[in-house]
């Protein structure tokens, strides 16, 4: 009577295999060749985009901001490592170069404040340094380049804003729902602007932050404050959903974010955000018991 059992047991470790190799094709056929899970285009039955704002300083976020292992941080050091490359929107399409990087990463009029003897000394000089553009540097053995932030630079806890661009997909051949992230942007608040308006510091692959800077990476932790011993790391919180956010945009013909469409009437922008995203789980709801 056993053996039915260890032969159940077996099949399901061994059954993400068979469905690599089952669903195995070429990216011109995949959906999105950005995509962790890449679904055949033919099977897509339904497939809606949305962006959703995080905000690092909710208490639901908090585990991905603690101190010192704040994702912006982990993501910077990347950068600063040279083992990841931003681009410069999410249609990841267009690499944005270091210089750029470090413009956007800098305090605006800092270099005003330093002196000639700062200036000899360096303070003023940005370069992350190494053999190329990119630093030419690697995860040490503890996991990542640790990095600090330059005198003229913004430190990772002031960036506290992403940005996560996600195909919502239902796979008509597994029959399942996939909430599918593409890109994860960095947002420089408009609080440290005099103009009080957000700047993007960059845009990455989500895929290329799994497999480049997550996995592997014991510094990449989702902080768990209740039980240490379930800290978990940055991919599997993502894949759990562990966060929350603010739908600010959805696919629509003129591109505009949800603001935009309601005349920036930000308490009514946020209820039709709230409405959209109970429409998307009602939508899902209904795929399930159909």
């Amino acid at each position: 009577m056993k053996k039915p059992l260890i032969f159940v047991y077996f099949f399901l470790l061994i059954s993400p295999v068979f469905a690599q190799m089952e669903f195995g094709f070429d990216d011109k056929d995949a959906f999105s060749p950005h995509s962790i899970r890449q679904v055949r285009r033919a099977d897509v039955m339904y497939n809606n985009t949305v962006w959703v704002r995080m905000d690092l300083r909710e208490k639901q976020n908090e585990p991905f901001f603690a101190a010192n292992s704040e994702i912006t941080k982990i993501i910077i050091d990347a950068v600063k490592a040279g083992v990841l490359r931003p681009y410069k929107n999410d249609s990841l399409i267009t690499r944005m170069s270091i210089q750029e990087f470090n413009d956007n990463i800098k305090i605006p009029g800092a270099d005003e404040g330093l002196t000639d003897e700062d200036l000899a000394m360096g303070f003023g000089d940005s370069d992350f340094g190494g053999g190329d553009d990119w630093g030419g540097g690697d995860w040490g053995s503890e996991g990542g380049a640790e990095e600090d932030a330059g005198p003229d630079e913004f430190f990772p806890n002031n960036i506290y804003i992403l940005e996560l661009k996600e195909h919502r997909m239902f796979d008509r051949k597994r029959s399942r729902m996939y909430y599918d992230i593409q890109s994860i942007k960095l947002i420089i608040p408009g609080e440290l602007y005099p103009t009080g308006i957000n700047k993007e510091l960059a845009t990455f692959s989500y895929k290329e932050l799994v497999s480049n800077v997550f996995v592997d990476n014991p510094a990449a932790v989702w902080y768990n404050a209740k039980n240490t011993a379930e800290n978990k790391n940055l991919a599997d919180a993502f894949e759990l959903r562990q966060f929350t956010g603010k739908i600010v945009k959805y696919s629509n013909p003129k591109d505009n974010v949800i603001d935009d469409i309601y005349k920036g009437n930000l308490k009514l922008g946020l209820a039709k955000s709230q409405e959209y995203e109970h429409r998307l789980l009602e939508y899902e709801s209904d795929l399930w018991s159909n």
